[in-house]
C-alpha cells in the first residue's frame, strides 16, 4: 500500500510540473506573438511615412520608443536619447507641453476621436523645429484597455516659417492700404527678412537728389545710420550708393577688402557689418528710387532664396516708396493748409477715417482735441487779417511743438484746429490739451501790440464717445462749447465725469508741489500696542493734506501724484523728518520706551543717497536708529536684486524694517530667506476676514508661526474687533493697532492716550471675556 501511494504521489507531481511547464509556454509564445504585432505594427507604420519620426508611447510603463528618423529631426543620434516619457517632456518646448498631452488624454479617454498636434520641440543645436504629431490607439481586444499611444513627427518647420513670412507680408500689405507712416513699413519689411534669415541686417536708403537719405534699418546701429545719412551716391560710395547711382546689382563679399567700400568701409566695420547685398529701388516707370541693402556680419554672397528675398524686398519697398513720394506731392499740393502749413481740413477728415477703420479693425482706441481759438475776431477786427493771419501762424506752430510727431495736426479751417492722438495712454489726451493751453497762451507781440490769446479744448474719444468719425467729430465740437461755457481758456471731455476727475487730478499736482515745499500737510499717529504688557509700543506716522477748496485729499491720491510728478522723496524727507522731531517731543514728556514707524516708497531703494539721508535724519534730530522704524511693501524687495543690499546696510546702520501689508502682494517666501528684516506686517485684508473665512484663519496662523521660527516680529494691522484681538492673542501675534485702540490722531491727542490706560482697559476687557 506504501508503494502504490508513491507511485499515485508521483504521478500527481509530474502532473503539477507538466502544467506549470504548459503555462510557461503559453506565456512565452503570447510574449513572442504581441512583440511579433508591435513589431508588425511599427513597420506597417514605418511604411507609410518614410519620413515621418516614429514614436511608441506604452500607457502602462510610460517607456516610449523613438526611432532613428524621430531623434535625427531633432539633431541626436541613435543613442544619445532615452526611451522614455520624460525625453518627450525635456525637449517639447514649456508652452506646448500641457496642450499636447491634454489632447493626448482626451484621445486615450475617448473624449476625442483622433490625436493630432503641432507642436514646437528644441533641436540639438538651440533652434526650435515645428513638428505636427498624428496617432492612433492600440487596445486590448478583451476589455478595451488601451496599451499603447502609437504615432509620428512630421517636421513641418519650413511650412511654419512660410506661414509666418506670408503673414507677415499681409500685414505689411495692410500697413500700405491703410496708409500707414512709410518709416514704419520699412521696418517692418526690414524685420520680415531678417526673421527670415538669422543674423542678417536689413536697410532703405531713399534718393533725395542725388543724396541718400535714411529710409528703415531697425535692426543697424543708430551711428552708422547717421554716417550714411546725406551722403552723395557714385560709382565707390559702398553697395547701396553704387546701386543707386548705376542703377544695378551690387553684391560686395567682404567690406574691408571690397574697393567700392573703401571710402566708407570705416563706417561698417567697427559694428562687424562684413558683407553687403544691394538692389536699386525702382518705382512702377523703372526709376530709381533708392536701394535695398542687405547685411551679415560675416563675408559672403547670397544664396539663391537669399538673392530672391532681395528682388522682392526692393520691390516691395519700392510700392512703398512710391505711394509715399506720391502722397507728399498730393498733400503738397491738395492736403497742405496753406498758411499755416499744417495739414488741412481734407486731409485731416481722409486720416481721420483710415484711422477709424484701422481702429475698429485692431480693436483700438484714439483721442481728439478740437481746438478753438478764443477772441479771435476781435484780432481781426482791431489789427486787420494780416495781423489775424501771423498770428494763426505762430499759434499753429506752437500746437505741434506740444505734441509727439505722431500726432496729427491739422487747422480745420478760420481759427479751429484739430489733433489726432492715436494709441493713447490713460490721461495723455488731457495732457496735450493741458499743454496746448499753456502754449496758446504764451503773450506774442504783432504790429507791435503785445497780445495774450487763449483757447478752448474739447475732447472725445473713439470709440468711448462714438461710433464713427463724423460723430466722434460732433462729440468733440460739442465738448468745445462745453469748455467755452465754463469760461473759455479751458478744456472739457464728452463725458462730464472725466472732465470732473482730470480737473481733479490737476487740481492735486498743481497744489501738491508748493503744499509740499512750504510744508502745509500733517502727520496723524496710530499706536501700535503690545498685546501682552498693554503698553504703547510704538506709533505709524500717517501723511494728511487738508487742501482749501478740495477738503481732506486722500493720502492715496496725492502720495501717487508724488510719486508721478517726482515730488516723492521731499515728501518722505518732511515725513521723517516731522515724526522724529515729535518722537524727541514725546521723550521729552518723560515718554521714552516709544518708537516711530514711517512708509517708505519702493522709489526711494533705488536712490544711492537713501541710506545716507536716513543717516543724516538720525544724526541731525538726536534719535536712537532703533526709535526709527521703516516700513515698506512686500514687493520691494521682488523688483530689484539691488534692494537687498539696501537692507543690509540700512540694519548696519540700526534702523528696525518691516514688511507693510504682507501677504496682499505675491509674497516671495524665497526674499524672506535673505532679508534682514525686524517685523512682517499682516495686512488688513486678512484682519477683516479672519472671523467669517476659516481659510484666513489659517493663513494668519501659518503666518505667524512662520515669522515666529524665522525669528521676525508680528504686527497685525486693521484690528476692530475684541474678538480679533483674543484670536490674534491666541495665535501668538505680538502687536497689533487699529480703530479698536485708537484712530489715527494728532500729537496732542495721542500725547492724552500715551498717559491714560485706555487701550490697557480694552486688553483686560479682552482677558476677562476670554475667562467668563
Amino acid at each position: 500500500m506504501v508503494n502504490a501511494h508513491r507511485t499515485k504521489s508521483q504521478l500527481l507531481e509530474e502532473l503539477r510540473q507538466l502544467h506549470s511547464e504548459l503555462a510557461e509556454v503559453k506565456l512565452m509564445t503570447e510574449k513572442r506573438t504581441h512583440e511579433l504585432y508591435v513589431s508588425e505594427e511599427r513597420f506597417s507604420l514605418a511604411m507609410r511615412g518614410a519620413n515621418d519620426g516614429l514614436w511608441d508611447w506604452n500607457l502602462e510603463t510610460d517607456e516610449v520608443y523613438y526611432s532613428p528618423r524621430w531623434k535625427s529631426m531633432l539633431g541626436f543620434d541613435e543613442g544619445e536619447l532615452e526611451n522614455n516619457l520624460n525625453t518627450w517632456a525635456r525637449l517639447v518646448h514649456p508652452d506646448d507641453k500641457e496642450v499636447v498631452l491634454g489632447k493626448a488624454h482626451d484621445y486615450i479617454d475617448g473624449r476625442k476621436d483622433s490625436f493630432e498636434v503641432e507642436m514646437r520641440m528644441h533641436h540639438k543645436d538651440g533652434h526650435e523645429v515645428f513638428v505636427l504629431s498624428r496617432a492612433f490607439l492600440v487596445i486590448r481586444e478583451f476589455d478595451g484597455k488601451p496599451l499603447r499611444l502609437v504615432g509620428t513627427h512630421v517636421d513641418i518647420t519650413e511650412r511654419k516659417e512660410t506661414e509666418a513670412y506670408e503673414s507677415k507680408q499681409a500685414e505689411i500689405l495692410e500697413m500700405i492700404a491703410i496708409g500707414r507712416p512709410a518709416s514704419e513699413i520699412y521696418d517692418a519689411i526690414a524685420l520680415m527678412y531678417e526673421a527670415r534669415h538669422p543674423g542678417m541686417r536689413c536697410s532703405m536708403l531713399e534718393l533725395s537728389g542725388n543724396k541718400l537719405m535714411h529710409g528703415g534699418a531697425p535692426s543697424l546701429p543708430k551711428e552708422y545710420c547717421k554716417a550714411v545719412h546725406g551722403l552723395e551716391n557714385g560709382p565707390s560710395v559702398g553697395s547701396c550708393g553704387t546701386s543707386t547711382f548705376t542703377g544695378q546689382r551690387v553684391l560686395v563679399e567682404n567690406i574691408e577688402t571690397d574697393p567700392k567700400w573703401e571710402k566708407i568701409k570705416h563706417f561698417a566695420l567697427p559694428h562687424g557689418m562684413r558683407c553687403c547685398w544691394s538692389e536699386p529701388i525702382r518705382n512702377s516707370e523703372g526709376k530709381v528710387l533708392g536701394a535695398f541693402g542687405m547685411y551679415y556680419d560675416h563675408p559672403a554672397l547670397p544664396d539663391e532664396q537669399e538673392l530672391k528675398d532681395l528682388v522682392a524686398a526692393a520691390r516691395l519697398t519700392g510700392i512703398v516708396m512710391e505711394r509715399d513720394q506720391a502722397q507728399k506731392r498730393i498733400r503738397r499740393l491738395a492736403y497742405t493748409d496753406e498758411l499755416t502749413g499744417l495739414a488741412s481740413r481734407a486731409s485731416f477728415i481722409q486720416h481721420l477715417e483710415e484711422v477709424t477703420k484701422a481702429s475698429i479693425r485692431h480693436g483700438r482706441h484714439y483721442g481728439l482735441l478740437y481746438i478753438d481759438l478764443d477772441d479771435f475776431k476781435s484780432v481781426n477786427d482791431s489789427l486787420g487779417h494780416d495781423a489775424g493771419d501771423l498770428l494763426l501762424q505762430a499759434l499753429a506752430q506752437r500746437l505741434v511743438a506740444t505734441c509727439r510727431e505722431s500726432d496729427f495736426v491739422a487747422r480745420l479751417g478760420g481759427d479751429e484746429f484739430c489733433i489726432l492722438i492715436e494709441e493713447i495712454e490713460q490721461d495723455y489726451a488731457a495732457n496735450v490739451a493741458k499743454r496746448c493751453l499753456e502754449a496758446i497762451s504764451q503773450p506774442i507781440e504783432i504790429y507791435s501790440r503785445k497780445l495774450t490769446p487763449t483757447c478752448s479744448i474739447g475732447i472725445a474719444y473713439f470709440p468711448d464717445d462714438a461710433e464713427d468719425s463724423s460723430a466722434l467729430l460732433k462729440a468733440a465740437d460739442i465738448s468745445l462749447y462745453t469748455a467755452k461755457d465754463d469760461g473759455k481758456n479751458h478744456y472739457a471731455f464728452y463725458q462730464a465725469e472725466l472732465t470732473h476727475k482730470a480737473e481733479y487730478r490737476f487740481q492735486i499736482e498743481q497744489s501738491l508741489r508748493e503744499a509740499i515745499e512750504k510744508q502745509q500737510l500733517s502727520l496723524v499717529f496710530q499706536p501700535q500696542i503690545n498685546i501682552e504688557s498693554g503698553e504703547i509700543f510704538g506709533v505709524e506716522a500717517l501723511s494728511r493734506w487738508l487742501h482749501p477748496q478740495l477738503g481732506q485729499v486722500p493720502p492715496s491720491d496725492f502720495i501717487a501724484t508724488a510719486e508721478r510728478i517726482g515730488m516723492i522723496k521731499p515728501l518722505t524727507e518732511w515725513v521723517l523728518r516731522t515724526a522724529c522731531d515729535q518722537l524727541v517731543a514725546w521723550k521729552e514728556q518723560g515718554l521714552c520706551s516709544l518708537r516711530v514707524a514711517v512708509n517708505i516708497s519702493p522709489s526711494l531703494f533705488l536712490d544711492n543717497a537713501f541710506v545716507r539721508l536716513i543717516k543724516r535724519i538720525i544724526d541731525e534730530i538726536g534719535i536712537a536708529p532703533a526709535e526709527l522704524e521703516l516700513e515698506v511693501t512686500e514687493g520691494v524687495v521682488q523688483t530689484d536684486p539691488r534692494n537687498l543690499a539696501i537692507f543690509q546696510d540700512l540694519k548696519d546702520l540700526g534702523v528696525l524694517l518691516s514688511i507693510d501689508d504682507f501677504g496682499a502682494g505675491y509674497s516671495s517666501f524665497a526674499s524672506l530667506k535673505h532679508l534682514k528684516v525686524d517685523y512682517l506686517k499682516i495686512d488688513k485684508y486678512f484682519i477683516d476676514d479672519m472671523l467669517v473665512d476659516s481659510k484666513t484663519f489659517i493663513l494668519i496662523g501659518s503666518m505667524v508661526e512662520m515669522a515666529q521660527k524665522l525669528g521676525y516680529g508680528i504686527i497685525a494691522e486693521g484690528v476692530e474687533k475684541l474678538e480679533q484681538l483674543d484670536i490674534l492673542r491666541n495665535l501668538g501675534c505680538e502687536i497689533v493697532q487699529g480703530y479698536l485702540f485708537s484712530k489715527p490722531v494728532n500729537a496732542i491727542i495721542l500725547s492724552e492716550l500715551l498717559h491714560n490706560e485706555t487701550h490697557r482697559e480694552i486688553l483686560g476687557q479682552c482677558r476677562m471675556d476670554k475667562i467668563v
